[in-house]
């Protein structure tokens, strides 16, 4: 949910305004209205040391630690960053360098100063390569083969005139030797080496640069601060904007009652553009970073964030639909909690569900686990069957899922445009919520068998007759009866085209778990047949399903995270309206 801001504007003098602000700092409550971008030359300097920082620890996240050599140079960043332009640029000049060398191979060793001799002598080396070697050209010139590689001859000719002309068109003369070459391309990979070694070594301060960084993004949140304030009285006085949630009044007000601080208090208002800060528990808490990718909500907007918990949990689950991918998800997270850190939880999570799942849909490692005769028919009556009314269960479910959760958007919609503007004012989204959620009720329950035909008819009719009038004649009391009309039309439109694709969208979530099952499927086919008789087979079916169920796994993560977001972001949030422009709740903090 979106915590209760208040507003306060602070009266200081000039003078006093940064003692103020870090003082602020110190609270880590109130978050001043702010730019979130460099304005001056400080605060750009500030953020570009800061960039540095998050360059130096990106780097330093791939590589492996080292002996700590126990150095300390004054700037562990900047020498990060440098280390690492200096192997780039190593790097860079090696591949030229290895192409020189072969190309040096065929004329091998040699003194480059016994040509200036040679020349100076009146004598002039020409080299050439050929298929094969005119047995005459060896009477008429001067001619020494100093190699044969790859199908062709290398050879030089010696002449001692300016009217030299020989059949084949001459090549450059080398400049290096090929052995000097070499030993160059030996000494640069050997910087290299040195390179690497020694961003090993730096990794070990990382905890340093992080501390950098933080202190650098402190004090640029500081001064953006500062900045923004508004002077008044020929700049004796400055006025800060600022928002804290509304828990926080007691303490905050204690505090700026001991300081002697000027203030004037409101209850945040939309028009304010207050910072959003979101509250909700343990479990709806993990997701929140799935809704910051998107955009978090308005001030007068709902949080949408436990209903992704619970049908992106739902829908990762349906993608991945199998136990043993589970388990294994359980295990890694728990494996890698370190590395993950506040993403471990959220792995655990999605791979309990996947476990649940998986064992409802009753496959495990994509095996049938209805096909193993060991398991309890009580078990297996849990499970559900493999098809629907003639059609696949999880295609059935993935459709059935889908409305569901369109139906709640439209439910969250009509709530939403209520509480903003009336009930009055949203005729038209209660006409089509009545309409839509409405029939698939009374659909759903006729087909079920607990209303008759007859009460059907007669239900659906005041259904369609109420939501007529909210559709086509109602959706705005301010505007001609007649535009409403068409507007209700258009509307229609729109809508029944886009419900028929979004519904229709639920079905990805069949797909994908389908092509994983029968990937892992044929995985396993392939490893049974490499089993043959066993004996020392074993290693290769062991290899084999390992590899591929592991390499299945990834893909399947990968599809199960990127198509429930889109079903969440696109399908749910177009159609409960949200539109999750909302500013994060960033209080000044040292």
């Amino acid at each position: 949910m979106v915590t209760e801001m208040t507003k306060y504007d602070f009266i200081l003098m000039s003078g006093d305004a940064d003692a103020f602000l870090e003082k602020l700092q110190t609270v880590g409550m109130v978050d001043i209205t702010r730019s979130l971008k460099p304005v001056d030359e400080q605060s750009e300097k500030l953020s570009a040391r800061a960039d540095i920082y998050r360059k130096a620890l990106s780097t330093l996240k791939a590589v492996e630690k080292a002996d700590d050599p126990g150095q300390k140079p004054t700037d562990f960043a900047v020498e990060v960053m440098e280390t690492v332009r200096d192997k780039e640029a190593l790097e860079a000049q090696l591949p030229q360098l290895r192409k020189d060398a072969d190309e040096l191979v065929p004329w091998g060793q040699f003194d480059a100063k016994s040509f200036d001799r040679l020349k100076d002598s009146g004598l002039k080396l020409h080299f050439y390569k050929a298929k094969a070697i005119d047995p005459a050209w060896t009477e008429q010139y001067a001619l020494s083969e100093i190699s044969n590689i790859g199908g062709y001859s290398y050879f030089v000719v010696v002449s001692d005139s300016d009217d030299y002309n020989f059949p084949l068109k001459e090549l450059p003369a080398p400049e290096k030797d090929y052995a000097a070459i070499e030993q160059q391309i030996a000494d640069m990979e050997a910087q290299v080496k040195q390179k690497e070694q020694r961003l090993a070594q730096l990794k070990w301060h990382e905890p340093v640069i992080q501390a950098e960084l933080d202190k650098t993004l402190s004090k640029l949140d500081l001064h953006l601060a500062h900045v923004s304030g508004e002077k008044a009285a020929e700049d004796y006085i400055t006025v800060f904007e600022g928002f804290a949630p509304a828990e926080c009044e007691p303490a905050l007000h204690d505090m700026l009652e001991k300081e002697n601080i000027l203030y004037l208090v409101d209850k945040a208002k939309v028009d304010d553009n207050p910072p959003i800060k979101l509250k909700n528990n343990k479990f709806v808490s993990m997701f929140e970073l799935l809704t910051d990718m998107y955009g978090r909500p308005k001030y007068n907007e709902f949080d949408p964030t436990v209903f992704i918990s619970i049908f992106f949990m739902l829908f990762f689950a349906f993608c991945m639909g199998d136990m043993g991918y589970g388990l294994v998800l359980i295990g890694a997270s728990l494996a890698l909690k370190k590395v993950l850190g506040k993403i471990a939880p959220l792995g655990i999570t999605l791979g309990i569900a996947t476990t649940v799942v998986g064992f409802l849909f009753h496959t495990f490692f994509s095996i049938d686990m209805l096909t193993w005769e060991w398991l309890p028919d009580a078990v297996k009556k849990v499970m559900l069957p493999s098809t629907i009314a003639g059609y696949d269960g999880t295609m059935v479910l993935s459709l059935l899922v889908g409305i569901v959760h369109i139906c709640l958007a439209m439910i969250v919609k009509t709530y939403q445009a209520t509480k903003v503007n009336g009930f009055a004012n949203s005729l038209g989204t209660w006409g089509w919520t009545l309409l839509i959620v409405g029939g698939v009720i009374v659909g759903g329950l006729a087909l079920m068998g607990v209303m008759d035909k007859a009460l059907t008819k007669w239900i659906i009719i005041v259904i369609g007759c109420l939501s007529a009038l909210g559709i086509f004649f109602l959706n705005d009391l301010h505007r001609n009866p007649l535009l409403n009309v068409g507007s209700g039309l258009w509307n229609t439109y729109n809508t029944v085209t886009g419900l028929l694709g979004d519904v229709l969208s639920y079905l990805r979530l069949y797909a994908l778990g389908l092509a994983g099952a029968k990937l892992g499927e044929a995985f396993n086919a392939i490893g049974v047949q490499a089993l043959g008789d066993g004996g020392a087979r074993w290693i290769a079916f062991i290899l084999i399903v390992v590899i591929g169920h592991v390499l299945n796994i990834a893909m399947c993560v990968l599809g199960a995270f990127v198509h429930p977001l889109r079903l969440n972001f696109l399908e749910f949030f177009k159609n409960s309206g949200y539109e999750g422009s909302g500013r994060k709740y960033k209080p000044l903090q040292s």
